[in-house]
């Protein structure tokens, strides 16, 4: 049998790199092994003098091991990483990202409250606060959240909760997390973000005063494009709320098998945002040059207009492009699908391999954000007519632009 193994050294005395890898992690006692272990077992034994407890209410991380829906072995190495990489004191991992952002609703939300939501945001996310809610009796006003000015008019005696995403996701647009959270904060309310796109590698939202992050893992956090996976993370009180309440309830549990998977896929995280980042930005200078395209927003880049805010708050541009095209983007986006022989024409982002899509502003208009007058103007300021969303992998930049440059000339 191995020898008993030292204390885990504490994930606020590692760096941030190292913490993906090693924040929360043991050997296993038993075996040794390195790797976490994939805890499979739906239920546990009862250690003695535990049988049975009331979830309402409880901190499940402080019961022993009893039901995969609660609480799983392998799972809680995943939250207990993901609190260490956001620098948290700890987090709930869910099947999706949006039972994340339902966890996160339904939980600190109820008839007769208000939420703030960023009009710019994942459509999943928006769909079910502008759609669902309302049905619970939940006010909900979208907001364009880099105009503090409009973010304090929109405040009611009732609002509960500001909900962002940045960078806003398809535009790349970015919401000031500490002037934000400020106004918040005077007004009582809490502050989430959904901080997929950023990764911690790229923005660590709890440092500017966030109280929750949200991440979709299916995307860079896992970066293999092989398992679902989301995770509310922020102070533990707030944690173990959601955890007692929506973790048991909404039945949206993270299965071991996904846990395992974005574990593995963590391990890799700093290299691989490290490596799609400054692949983007050999991308974004090769599309602003190019004549087939009409605007390139780039988070990393100078013409991008919050550039200054992007500097202040990002450590890096992020692996996520958007960029318009002169001429017929519909033809365009029939180019891609039948010459691109690297990147993949595909849904989805934050894979491994290069995605690119896309997502025209009558169609999204229609299907989800419904804008009209100011709103409506500002999103076309951003978008155009629409938008092609890149989102940058891991394969040699040369051989990207030439995928690009095939779709690109007529």
């Amino acid at each position: 049998m191995p020898d008993p193994q030292p204390p885990v050294l504490p994930a606020d005395r590692m760096h941030p790199a190292t913490r993906a890898l090693d924040a929360g992690l043991r050997p296993d006692p038993v075996t040794g092994a390195i790797a976490p272990t994939l805890v499979a077992s739906v239920n546990n034994v009862f250690v003695p003098g535990s049988a049975g407890f009331s979830a309402e209410g409880a901190d499940l991380t402080e019961q022993p091991f009893l039901y995969a829906r609660w609480t799983n072995p392998t799972v809680r190495a995943l939250e207990e990483r993901l609190a260490g990489l956001e620098g948290a004191e700890d987090a709930l991992a869910t099947a999706t990202g949006v039972a994340a952002a339902a966890a996160v609703f339904l939980t600190l939300l109820k008839a007769g409250d208000h939420l703030i939501l960023s009009e710019v945001c994942y459509a999943g996310v928006y769909e079910l606060a502008t759609r669902v809610l309302p049905d619970l009796g939940i006010a909900v006003t979208p907001v364009d959240l880099t105009d503090l000015a409009a973010v304090r008019a929109a405040l009611r005696p009732e609002t509960r909760l500001i909900h962002a995403e940045t960078p806003c996701n398809p535009i790349l647009r970015l919401t000031d997390l500490a002037a934000l959270s400020a106004l918040a904060r005077s007004a009582g309310v809490l502050v989430s973000v959904d901080s997929t796109l950023a990764t911690p590698v790229v923005t660590r939202p709890l440092d500017h005063g966030v109280d929750l992050v949200i991440h979709s893992l299916t995307k860079f956090m896992n970066g293999h494009g092989d398992a679902l996976g989301g995770a509310v993370i922020g102070r533990k009180d707030l944690i173990s709320r959601i955890r007692s309440r929506a973790g048991v309830y909404l039945g949206a549990s993270l299965s071991a098998q996904n846990a395992w998977l974005i574990l593995r896929g963590l391990d890799t995280l700093y290299p691989r945002m490290r490596t799609a980042c400054a692949t983007a930005g050999v991308l974004a200078d090769w599309l602003a040059a190019h004549p087939g395209v009409a605007r390139v927003v780039w988070p990393g880049a100078e013409s991008h207009p919050q550039r200054a805010l992007a500097t202040r708050q990002m450590a890096l541009g992020g692996g996520m492009i958007a960029f318009q095209a002169r001429g017929d983007a519909a033809a365009l986006a029939a180019r891609m699908a039948e010459r691109f022989r690297i990147i993949h024409y595909a849904f989805s982002l934050g894979h491994q391999r290069s995605i690119c899509v896309q997502i025209g502003t009558e169609e999204i208009q229609r299907s989800t954000f419904r804008m009209q007058g100011a709103a409506l103007d500002r999103w076309r300021d951003w978008a155009g007519e629409g938008v092609f969303r890149l989102s940058v992998g891991l394969e040699d930049p040369a051989d990207l632009i030439a995928d690009l440059d095939r779709a690109l000339v007529p």
